[in-house]
């Protein structure tokens, strides 16, 4: 197994240079430099550069010097944390996405234990309990979920609550907490109102994860190991849970790769729908306005974090499965 871990991580190491070389030239794709585009948003809104800025911004960035050194002094300034300043806001692209990045997390972790504690149950009863009444009410309501857009089931949620009950459920916090520090009473504000995002975002990640479950478990009801320990007089429930759950759970742990990139960026289309200070809307504005150094931060971490979370799947794919460990070996 170790051999295995090790080689993953050999792996990542080329994907991480490539993520850095493709978002460095997102960075770099618009005419001009750096300076000129900053500049020009200063002048856009009426201000003026000093002369030491310019200079200090200059070497700051490495301007005037060839492409691979400023490819170099942008990665030495990501190792220190540091990802340049954002033309539209004007502050370090780091405060922008790390300011956001604790509401965009739980929201996400929420959305995730909502998926397993909902699917993961009602996965295996389907499965055990095929053709039945309940099997059909769970396909048909996941058939459901699976169809309804995300963004369409937050509108009408937000519609029919403001009809019936004059009550908005867009944003985290009402309106007089925006850029106030956070206290217990924002706190609360917060947990009252995290519920929405996290039903709506983990609804159709549920009626797909139930769907998912039962045809693997389903699947694997039916190999030889399975008849064999049944025919020993192996409990039912211990038979299902120890071996057949075990190996069905893989799509499960494969979501671990998709979570991490989801603790930065969220649900993007919901989180414009319902107001939420989350990450998402943040990094859609650097794109649609040209923000190069907060669009570029936001393709590099995104994909560092794709990366990662592909890694830690892989190895608990491997602690779950044996079966992927022993292709390995026999694979060289």
């Amino acid at each position: 197994m170790l051999g295995f871990v090790f080689r993953r991580i050999l792996y990542a190491f080329p994907t991480l240079v490539m993520i850095s070389l493709v978002s460095f030239a997102i960075i770099e794709l618009p005419p001009g430099d750096y300076l000129s585009s900053y500049v020009a948003q200063l002048q856009a809104r009426g201000e003026r550069v000093a002369e030491d800025e310019l200079a200090a911004l200059k070497a700051r960035y490495g301007l005037g010097q060839p492409i691979y050194m400023r490819y170099l002094k942008w990665v030495r300034g990501v190792l220190r944390g540091d990802f340049g300043v954002s033309f539209e806001w004007n502050r370090p692209v780091s405060e922008l996405i790390f300011d956001r990045f604790w509401l965009t997390a739980a929201i996400a972790l929420l959305s995730t234990a909502f998926i397993w504690a909902v699917a993961l149950p009602i996965g295996i009863y389907s499965a055990t309990h095929q053709y039945s009444i309940s099997d059909y009410i769970f396909t048909f309501i996941g058939f459901i979920g699976v169809g309804i857009p995300d963004f369409l089931l937050a509108l009408v949620l937000l519609w029919f609550v403001w009809s019936n009950f004059g009550v908005n459920l867009g944003g985290l916090y009402p309106p007089q907490y925006e850029g106030q520090p956070w206290t217990w009473a924002k706190v609360m504000e917060v947990m009252k109102r995290i519920w929405v995002p996290m039903a709506i975002i983990g609804t159709s990640g549920t009626a797909g994860m139930i769907r998912t479950m039962r045809a693997n478990l389903l699947d694997e009801l039916r190999q030889p190991y399975v008849i064999t320990a049944r025919a020993k007089g192996l409990r039912e429930t211990k038979l299902i849970l120890k071996y057949p759950v075990r190996i069905a759970l893989n799509p499960f742990i494969s979501t671990v790769g998709w979570m991490l990139p989801g603790l930065l960026s969220g649900a993007t289309i919901v989180s414009i729908v319902l107001s939420l200070p989350t990450n998402g809307p943040l990094m859609l504005k650097a794109l649609l306005s040209q923000d190069m150094y907060l669009a570029g931060s936001f393709v590099f971490l995104l994909s560092v974090l794709t990366v990662i979370g592909t890694l830690i799947s892989d190895i608990l794919l491997v602690v779950v499965d044996p079966r992927i460990r022993f292709g390995s070996v026999e694979g060289r």
